[in-house]
């Protein structure tokens, strides 16, 4: 994935491509890969880097969804439990089994957990990652080693998968790449061109990196994936074309591991706000969340409410024996859910539905609204085939729901801090042998040194210092402090690979201090 050679190719090609997808997330790099292993010339564009925006800001979960089978939704319980056994066979180096455990504090919620429970292993039949059991009060503290003990009756141990969702998202880049397909990101789509007939046939997109005139690009096919931001796309095909998204705002907060030490994740089935609260341990920290605040306002960086803040800690208290407390928090972020919006007023956002929806306009723009990370490929699937049928191609078959992702290694070291790196952590480790001073230590900590920046440079297609800390590694996301310390020396590595000067290195430095002190609670 070398951008600047795809940036000049892209100037020179005059070739249509089959299909031009918008968007850079779950859902776009889904149906981008979906679309070139069924044989498309395919190409993916971002506004901004990939999982910049809602993809990089989920609970990490790959899920079935416990509280969609509370509101009675069994067929996405049923596609995101066959999705998530794929996942964890198609990315075993990013997506583990993760025990979690449902406390109960009398007899009937022993009762209504257990059976819930094995009605969700039911739903997953041979795709089940374990089987859902009623666990002992010792037991449950056993693995809750911080739980309050107070009025525990026992537990209910159920197993779902965990996953690095802004890993995945480069990886699926990668794996697009790998099958002859092209993604660019930092390439801003500013307008959309039609045919006599009034079809979409090219577009015009912006290098937003490295400036240059405006480049026109003909396809056959546009898909719209660019999640909170469809309308936007919509109204630039339609200026009249109805609001589609709804969207939601999800906060989460980090805490070091002495929180809830070990393995098991802590799941609260019932909230104040009607919600169900995670504690999940994740890189050696605890992530803790959500919120579900209705949003009219999209932006590519949300920031947490107070009262969002307030919430996650007042729940989390009442069920750990050490409370947490606002100086605790190493970071928080927040991210948009792009929901598919409701025909119907009065509907609250936690009601909505996260199966996706596929809108064909007047144009034969594709559209794809809705939806979770844990049903990503379905979802390419479905808005491929909604896509032939549309445009009235032949229709094809899906290749990837045994596709290797990009990475995949089944022999994965979990003690490992670059574990992430799957089947690359060789050529990680092939640099440094042959460039020792690539090993300098960056954060000892996080086990961030400087062959990791080349790397991500040379072959992750980060361009700025907020792709390396805050996607390409975690840091951001797990202490933002620690972000910001080692954010000059970052940029001074990414300013020697990528040839920019000083003036480059502190406008870097800058905007991510900017925007890295929204991740720090004051």
């Amino acid at each position: 994935m070398k951008r600047e050679t795809l940036v000049a190719s892209l100037r020179k090609d005059p070739d249509p491509w089959d299909i031009i997808v918008i968007g850079g997330g779950a859902t776009g790099l889904g149906a981008a890969l979906e679309a070139v292993t069924r044989g498309y010339r395919t190409l993916l564009l971002e506004q901004v880097d990939f999982a910049k925006s809602t993809s990089s800001k989920s609970t990490k979960l790959v899920h079935g969804g416990v509280r969609y089978l509370a509101q009675g939704d069994v067929s996405l319980v049923r596609e995101a439990s066959v999705e998530r056994g794929l996942l964890a066979a198609n990315a075993p180096h990013l997506v583990r089994n993760l025990a979690f455990v449902i406390p109960t504090f009398n007899f009937w919620e022993n009762l209504k957990y257990t059976i819930g429970l094995k009605m969700y292993d039911w739903l997953a039949g041979r795709l089940s990652l374990g089987k859902s059991v009623h666990i002992s009060r010792s037991a449950t503290l056993e693995r809750l080693s911080t739980l309050k003990p107070d009025k525990l009756a026992g537990g209910v141990l159920y197993h779902d998968g965990q996953f690095d969702d802004s890993r995945l998202a480069i990886n699926l880049a990668q794996s697009i790449s790998d099958n002859g397909g092209t993604v660019l990101n930092y390439m801003k789509v500013t307008s959309l061109r039609k045919d006599e007939l009034g079809n979409i046939s090219g577009l015009t997109v912006k290098d937003t990196l490295d400036g240059g005139g405006e480049i026109y690009l003909n396809t056959r096919a546009v898909i719209n994936a660019t999640g909170v931001f469809a309308d936007d796309v919509l109204e630039m095909d339609n200026p009249e074309a109805p609001k589609s998204i709804a969207a939601s705002q999800g906060v989460h907060l980090v805490l070091d591991s002495d929180f809830l030490p070990g393995h098991n994740a802590l799941m609260i089935p019932s909230t104040s706000d009607g919600r169900v609260l995670f504690i999940v341990p994740w890189h050696n920290k605890v992530v803790m969340g959500t919120t579900d605040t209705p949003i009219n306002h999209i932006s590519l960086e949300p920031r947490a409410l107070e009262e969002e803040i307030a919430f996650i800690l007042r729940t989390a208290g009442q069920y750990l024996s050490r409370a947490p407390q606002r100086s605790d928090v190493r970071s928080v972020w927040a991210g948009l859910r792009p929901l598919a919006a409701a025909k119907a007023e009065g509907h609250k956002t936690k009601e909505i539905s996260r199966s996706h929806k596929i809108i064909v306009s007047k144009s034969k723009l594709i559209t794809i609204i809705g939806g979770k990370w844990t049903t990503y490929r379905r979802m390419a699937e479905d808005v491929i085939q909604k896509l032939e049928a549309a445009l009235k191609w032949k229709a094809t078959s899906s290749a990837t729901h045994h596709l290797k992702i990009h990475g995949a290694s089944d022999k994965v070291n979990w003690d490992d801090p670059w574990y992430f790196y799957g089947s690359d952590v060789l050529h990680l480790h092939q640099m440094v042998a042959r460039e020792p001073d690539l090993q300098e230590e960056l954060s000892r900590d996080y086990h961030i040194i400087k062959a990791q920046v080349v790397w991500a440079v040379k072959e992750e297609m980060a361009r700025n210092i907020e792709d390396f800390l805050a996607r390409r590694t975690r840091l951001l996301f797990l202490d933002a402090g620690e972000a910001l310390r080692i954010a000059p020396a970052v940029a001074r590595i990414m300013a020697e690979v990528l040839h920019k000067d000083e003036h480059w290195v502190a406008t870097q430095i800058s905007s991510f201090s900017e925007e890295a002190n929204g991740y720090l609670l004051k």
